[in-house]
């Protein structure tokens, strides 16, 4: 598949996984943490004019001068831009002109490949293309959110499947001594992955499959969200400000425990992988069951023994960046770096994440009471 190929499977995706929404759905935004479908459909097109049409396109003519504003994220670097929470209320630009944006932007970047572009370039779209399939992923847990607050649960797709039950369980031993993690390759990797090192690593056994929602339910009839000792005092915080007694989308209906999925309502399966927890309750589940959360290197390590890709899973590690790390200079630069304070470390990926955008080295990062993504847990002892 050529790189042009590639771009246009890519921009495609995007277009196809808005199929099923009308245009209302495109400007829902119920909390400041999701984003309008539109937004994502803007700034990913804008992040490639701005990048590389704009700075290597010769005689380029930007489309809308205050797209610049609507659809920058958090690039303080290229200029002023509307706030995250405002999103939502971007009644302008229509649907349509959203839709004439991207098209054009297409076009623009067909014409670019045929002129021979420059190596930097290159490795800019390379980030852009990885860049718009994060966003794919945002997306589809964004619109599961905006459905996930309506009272008849709507359906997205009555074909999603949100996991596949996993094999039974054993325990995998990883022998102490040093490792290296990191990525060490030439294909592609955001900045966060860098520089490969080496660690040391104590003797653990790591779970070859995630805590399931029956291993949930029992933390929850056991009183795991009324029992302090199990909690951060941040979490404990948490759970009591924010009336947390189970998994986000769960409910409790005339005794049953069902959940919201992007399929519609079911009744909880206990043999599925529990999602859309925040740090706070893995690191609960953990003191709970009498075990741990992984440090992400002994995730990376034990990562080859087991199957991994329903969840993203919480590690036990804050989120800071590895020996050597350096940021880029420009815009890019802000990519990941300035957010390395505050957020723990997930590692694998979902069944939300876009087709071939998943490594063992991939570093994702939240906010420890964050849980509308596709979070889970594998637990160490």
């Amino acid at each position: 598949m050529t790189l042009f190929e590639r771009f246009n499977n890519i921009r495609q995706h995007t277009e196809k996984l808005m199929t099923p929404l009308s245009v209302e759905d495109h400007l829902s935004q119920p909390i400041t943490d999701v984003s309008p479908p539109k937004w994502h459909l803007g700034h990913t097109t804008w992040f490639f004019e701005t990048f590389i049409l704009v700075k290597f396109k010769q005689n380029y003519e930007v489309f809308d001068p205050n797209f610049n504003f609507l659809f920058n994220s958090y690039y303080e670097s290229v200029g002023k831009r509307l706030l995250r929470d405002m999103r939502g209320t971007m009644t302008r630009p229509p649907l349509e002109r959203v839709y004439e944006y991207r098209k054009y932007v297409d076009v623009q970047m067909e014409q670019f490949f045929d002129e021979n572009p420059p190596a930097e370039a290159l490795k800019l779209l390379e980030l852009g293309l990885n860049h718009e399939q994060q966003h794919q992923e945002l997306f589809l847990t964004d619109f599961k959110y905006i459905l996930g607050v309506q009272p008849f649960h709507p359906v997205y797709d009555s074909h999603f499947s949100e996991s596949e039950t996993e094999p039974h369980q054993t325990w995998l031993e990883v022998e102490p001594g040093l490792y290296k993690i990191g990525h060490d390759s030439e294909h592609f990797c955001f900045d966060n992955e860098l520089n490969a090192h080496q660690v040391y690593l104590n003797h653990f056994e790591i779970s070859s499959k995630l805590v399931t929602n029956g291993d949930w339910l029992k933390f929850i009839e056991e009183g795991g969200y009324q029992n302090f000792k199990y909690w951060h005092s941040e979490g404990w915080g948490w759970v009591n400000d924010e009336h947390i007694e189970a998994p986000l989308y769960w409910e409790n209906i005339d005794g049953k425990w069902h959940r919201f999925s992007l399929a519609g309502l079911e009744e909880v399966n206990p043999d599925e992988p529990v999602a859309h927890i925040s740090y706070y309750e893995a690191y609960a589940y953990a003191e709970w069951a009498g075990m741990r959360l992984p440090t992400e290197a002994e995730w990376e390590i034990a990562s080859d023994q087991f199957d991994w890709g329903q969840r993203w899973e919480w590690t036990d590690s804050a989120y800071l960046p590895y020996p050597g790390f350096s940021k880029a200079e420009g815009a890019v630069g802000e990519y990941n770096g300035k957010f390395m304070v505050g957020q723990m470390v997930l590692r694998g990926s979902s069944v939300a994440t876009s087709p071939h955008h998943s490594r063992k080295t991939y570093r994702n990062f939240f906010h420890p009471h964050l849980r509308w993504q596709f979070t889970g847990l594998r637990l160490v002892k």
